[in-house]
């Protein structure tokens, strides 16, 4: 997929760095990258876990978890290499101090004082919260209970499935890895955010927001809630010029669920 013609003149690029610029996508590149990663978590979530989960053992719904969580680990794992290979195209090399400075992977810095890091990191405190508050939110959602985690391991099925099983853990660890820190919040607050504002003006973290809902396509009852995202992980990520930002705050729920799965491992 090509997205390297589709930027803005440079002139409206954006100064990460004396060495590095971030330049501005326009608004075809932008949906482009969404697709790239929108479009295969839904295949992989509707059309081939069903398929792979006929070929699975195990009593219940267990033969339907065991395949999302291989197709949606894989899904994320994409993310992360397409991520990789944009950064690679735009600024040719995939060095730490590049990277940091293509993907805003650095300590936040307060717009208001240009203090970097220290107390600024405190800003995460209410920003969990919210996110634990949009969680409980989403809880009161419609959903199919067969392709809720949740629910899954309130089960039976769930607790009995788990209970010593260290592989599916360390899968488990993986996808939660990929989900919250190297996959989703590294393509949307790490690479398209920095690149939006050229496209969207000063509402590029609201477009950011949208097509994060928009993204969840795996599970679409979680869109309306997942639209809160974009005060709790895009504005914030926006505002502070950091990535970190909402891959902590996203990772909250990583932390959580893992935690729910070791206590079952063990």
């Amino acid at each position: 997929m090509d997205v390297s013609l589709p930027l803005t003149s440079p002139s409206r690029s954006v100064a990460a760095s004396s060495a590095v610029e971030i330049p501005q996508y326009r608004r075809r590149a932008i949906a482009a990258i969404w697709a790239a990663a929108a479009l295969p978590m839904a295949a992989l979530a509707w059309l081939v876990a069903p398929a792979v989960a006929d070929r699975l053992s195990g009593e219940g719904n267990v033969p339907l978890v065991k395949a999302l969580l291989l197709c949606l680990t894989a899904g994320l794992v994409w993310q992360f290499v397409l991520v990789a290979v944009l950064v690679w195209r735009e600024q040719r090399s995939l060095r730490w101090s590049t990277v940091r400075e293509a993907l805003w992977l650095r300590a936040p810095r307060s717009p208001r004082s240009g203090r970097s890091g220290g107390r600024v990191w405190l800003v995460l405190i209410p920003l969990v919260l919210a996110f634990g508050a949009e969680e409980l939110l989403s809880s009161g959602v419609p959903y199919p209970a067969n392709r809720d985690m949740g629910t899954f391991l309130d089960s039976h099925a769930g607790h009995v499935f788990l209970n010593g099983n260290w592989t599916w853990f360390a899968l488990i660890v993986v996808l939660a890895l990929f989900n919250t820190v190297l996959g989703e919040e590294l393509l949307f607050r790490g690479f398209l955010l920095p690149r939006m504002n050229g496209a969207f003006g000063r509402g590029d973290w609201v477009a950011n927001g949208v097509l994060f809902a928009a993204y969840h396509l795996q599970m679409p009852w979680a869109m309306p809630t997942t639209l809160l995202d974009t005060f709790i992980l895009a504005y914030p990520s926006k505002r502070y010029r950091s990535a970190w930002i909402g891959i902590a705050v996203h990772s909250a729920q990583s932390i959580v669920i893992v935690g729910l799965v070791l206590a079952l491992v063990v």
